[in-house]
């Protein structure tokens, strides 16, 4: 065989080597259940159930899905909490954290001051309260800004100080607080908890059950990457994942972030809890759902 023909073979043979490998590598998506507990919050699935949360909630059950999240669970009214509560019984949706605190724009938990921490205990308690209501565990809470006049390692002293009297409230009812770190870059500028070490550092400090770690993979792209690595360091202490591709907070494969590599590797550590789908959606309608549900059955079939 001359120079030329062995060329075209190679690459005719390469091609075909490609094309086995893509097959492999993405075989057909099944249907069934999720792997693991991807968690849609009300409206991401309107254009198809409607507007009724309780028809939103079959819906997702009825696409496999094994959990459910609502950051404003605590100001549904009562009657609608016992609502989601029974359907996510009867639809065997885990009901994933909901935000016990928040502060965006003021310095709270770095602060040594005891009205202060009086005020972030009471307002943990009523997060324990809805916990007990509705069986949710989990807690999201985001410390808030950190205070330009104070030295920095006073601040994350104060943070561990208050994080500890919330968690004493806390363990007794096993409800669980989860530090999120912000990124200070695009969307929430001064936020004091930023990085997955820095949570890490401040959850081993605080010592509990009853305090640990929500992993934003969207705010972690941002902020540091590393990813993976984060994860694995901080693993102990991580409690729940919040998602969303970047740029653009959509669904995952819509961005940078391999989600599938994220996705098989914390399955693979035995990974049980819930990932919030704190997105929005690439395209509108129902066409844009579909296409949210597509992308975790593309991510999921590892």
């Amino acid at each position: 065989m001359d120079r030329r023909g062995f060329l075209a073979a190679a690459v005719t043979a390469g091609a075909a080597a490609l094309s086995v490998s893509h097959a492999v590598v993405n075989p057909p998506t099944p249907a069934g259940k999720f792997k693991l507990k991807y968690a849609p919050g009300f409206g991401m699935f309107e254009a198809s159930a409607g507007k009724d949360p309780i028809d939103q909630l079959r819906f997702m059950a009825d696409e496999g899905f094994s959990a459910m999240f609502d950051n404003d669970l605590p100001r549904k009214p009562p009657e609608l909490q016992e609502k989601i509560v029974t359907q996510c019984q009867q639809s065997e949706l885990t009901i994933g954290p909901f935000v016990a605190y928040s502060e965006f724009s003021k310095p709270m938990f770095v602060l040594k001051d005891d009205a202060v921490r009086d005020m972030l205990v009471n307002r943990i308690k009523a997060a324990v309260e809805v916990g007990k209501k509705t069986g949710c565990k989990w807690g999201v809470v985001a410390p808030g800004t950190y205070a330009i006049n104070r030295q920095w390692d006073y601040q994350t002293a104060n943070c561990i100080d208050n994080l500890k009297a919330c968690a004493e409230v806390c363990e007794k009812d096993g409800f669980i607080m989860l530090i999120e770190p912000l990124n200070n870059w695009k969307d929430h500028p001064g936020m004091f908890l930023s990085k997955i070490p820095q949570c890490y550092q401040i959850a081993k400090a605080v010592n509990s059950p009853s305090c640990k770690i929500v992993d934003d993979l969207y705010h972690q792209q941002i902020t540091e990457g590393n990813l993976i690595p984060n994860i694995d360091s901080a693993w102990e202490q991580i409690g729940a994942f919040h998602l969303g591709d970047n740029p653009g907070r959509k669904e995952p494969t819509t961005g940078e972030i391999n989600f599938r590599n994220i996705f098989k590797h914390i399955y693979d550590k035995g990974y049980k809890g819930v990932l919030c789908m704190e997105h929005g959606k690439s395209k509108e309608g129902k066409e844009g759902e579909r296409a949210v549900i597509e992308a975790y059955r593309w991510c999921d079939n590892f």
